[in-house]
């Protein structure tokens, strides 16, 4: 099962089952349809199962998916929505941090993290129901499965919109459930549950494993603050993690080895969206970032021009002459920032900054003069949709090679941007960069010292070179040799995840994890506002409000505000 398809049928079944009239005169089945003894076997649970997997790729528009490029990458201030001010314009008030409670793509987030809550919770159900169908194995292995994908989409959830009605496989359906569970419980009861009782392998590289199933359960533990508790976890993950096609954890020798449709699966992978091209259904082939690719004649995808990185993000990748990172922020400054080609056509002449800088820069961003994957160099203002008010750069990391047309993207449908390439919910940098926090706030700073190198180890191994072998750019990075205090150990693993994670989706959520969101964003939309058009003016995160997203008017509209309660400030 390399490949999670959904099973539309067996979705639609497994829900009418588990929410049909008990009354016996109706539980005889309608022509064409199965009942659930019918579904209560191995094949009709794992199937329920499979459709709870297929809500990763969201599947109910652009900002659905687990990839949260808009959610944590843009609201992170590591990129803008991009294209133009007219296209997707009701996210441009999510951007500007002034989201209003009737948005449709804040609801569109909501509705496709429960429908995969409720997909789960079916499989549970018919779990329930199958007596000695299932063996004690398969029963421990679907439900240990079930419970890591609702812990995932609880978690989702109590990142983006705090605390939201929970149920599960016991809810009656007709009761209301108030959002006044503390989500934090359940979340690590379930996590925890699939990491005692999950498999080490599985059959198919895409199913959870008790690896991913650590590896989140410990991310849930450092997201509360319970250090001890997590890197104990993380240890043991560590230690002994492997895929669920039986790899032993650890990182891909070049960094760019993480985002291309062949390696998908590999050793670095701890738990993946996956995705398929040329199942005859594109919806298969990650619809989530099919807008997220440059745009003009040339250019892969060829459309649509959405997020690009900001200039703030790609500062960050400036190294000092040591080829350490600028901790102090100060890479913003007038003799530290990129040089960039805002304003200069593809025609003009350009001359490339010539600054050191962490390789990882030109993996993950597209700029002008650098070799974009095997398209060529990036032309600069040809391929942006709209320079003046999204800035200079293209995304860079999950977009489909020219040697791969045709299998690492589906060219089906109006753009050949479906791509086969999967999107890592976690992967092992991020696990390595986890337990580092840890250790570094339980002031074990050394440990997390080599923690981080590991991970700048494997940056100092991947320049990105042009056809004749040479570095593309000035890339310098280094070690660090010690950390001289707590807090220089905090700047440099958050910095660290910045530049490893960036673009995957983690920073917003990292920032408001630490508690530093408002006064990081509102430094960044003081810097990238006045260079773009974007919609900027007059935007300011609010501490209090900002920090998570406003319950869906038309939720709270259908249980009553006396059952739903508003986020503060909304």
């Amino acid at each position: 099962m390399k490949k999670i398809k959904l099973l539309g049928l067996v979705a639609l079944i497994a829900f009418i089952s588990v929410t049909a009239c008990k009354d016996e005169f109706l539980e005889v089945a309608p022509t064409g349809s199965l009942s659930s003894v019918e579904l209560s076997t191995l094949a009709g649970i794992d199937g329920a199962l499979t459709s709870s997997y297929s809500m990763l790729l969201g599947r109910l528009g652009f900002y659905s998916d687990a990839s949260n490029w808009f959610w944590g990458s843009v609201l992170g201030g590591e990129a803008n929505k991009g294209t133009n001010a007219g296209d997707q314009s009701q996210v441009n008030e999510i951007q500007a941090y002034s989201p209003q409670t009737n948005n449709a793509s804040i609801f569109e987030k909501y509705q496709a993290l429960y429908e995969g809550i409720a997909r789960a919770n079916a499989t549970l159900s018919l779990l329930g129901t199958a007596g000695e169908a299932i063996s004690s194995g398969e029963r421990e292995r679907l439900g240990g499965e079930a419970r890591f994908l609702r812990g995932h989409y609880y978690f989702e959830l109590k990142k983006i919109f705090n605390n939201t009605p929970y149920v599960d496989e016991t809810w009656d359906e007709i009761t209301p459930v108030p959002n006044k569970t503390d989500l934090w419980g359940p979340i690590e009861a379930d996590l925890k549950s699939a990491y005692e009782t999950l498999p080490e392998t599985q059959s198919g590289a895409g199913r959870a494993n008790k690896w991913a199933a650590g590896a989140y359960y410990g991310k849930a533990l450092l997201f509360q603050g319970k250090y001890a508790d997590a890197k104990a976890v993380f240890d043991d993950v560590i230690a002994n993690g492997q895929t669920a096609n039986g790899q032993a954890y650890g990182l891909n020798p070049n960094y760019a080895d993480a985002f291309r449709s062949p390696n998908d699966n590999s050793l670095e992978s701890v738990f993946a969206v996956q995705a398929a091209a040329g199942t005859g259904d594109i919806n298969n082939a990650n619809p989530g970032l099919v807008l997220n690719f440059p745009n003009g004649t040339g250019a892969p995808g060829g459309c649509c021009g959405f997020f690009q990185p900001s200039i703030e993000l790609g500062n960050s990748f400036r190294t000092t002459a040591d080829g350490l990172p600028l901790l102090d922020g100060s890479y913003n400054d007038a003799g530290n920032a990129l040089a960039i080609d805002m304003g200069v056509m593809s025609d003009d002449p350009f001359t490339l900054d010539a600054g050191p800088v962490d390789p990882r820069l030109d993996h993950s961003i597209g700029r002008r003069g650098i070799p974009y994957l095997d398209w060529g160099d990036h032309p600069g203002f040809n391929w942006i949709r709209d320079q003046p008010y999204a800035g200079p750069y293209s995304p860079k990391k999950f977009i489909y090679y020219q040697g791969g047309i045709g299998t690492e993207n589906d060219g089906s449908s109006w753009t050949p941007g479906y791509t086969a390439v999967n999107y890592n919910i976690i992967r092992y940098a991020d696990v390595l960069l986890m337990a580092a926090e840890c250790e570094i706030e339980l002031n074990n700073l050394d440990a997390g010292r080599a923690l981080i190198n590991q991970v700048r180890e494997r940056a100092m191994g991947s320049p990105v070179l042009r056809a004749d072998g040479t570095p593309a750019a000035n890339y310098n990075i280094a070690t660090y040799d010690a950390f001289g205090s707590q807090e220089m150990a905090r700047n440099a693993v958050r910095m660290e995840r910045k530049l490893e994670l960036s673009g995957e989706g983690h920073r917003f959520y990292d920032l408001v994890r630490w508690g530093i969101a408002a006064s990081t964003l509102n430094a960044y939309l003081a810097y990238e506002g006045p260079q773009l058009n974007a919609p900027f003016s007059g935007a300011n995160f609010t501490a209090g409000t900002n920090e998570f997203l406003p319950i869906p008017q038309n939720e709270i509209d259908l249980l009553g505000a006396d059952v739903l309660q508003q986020n503060p400030g909304y």
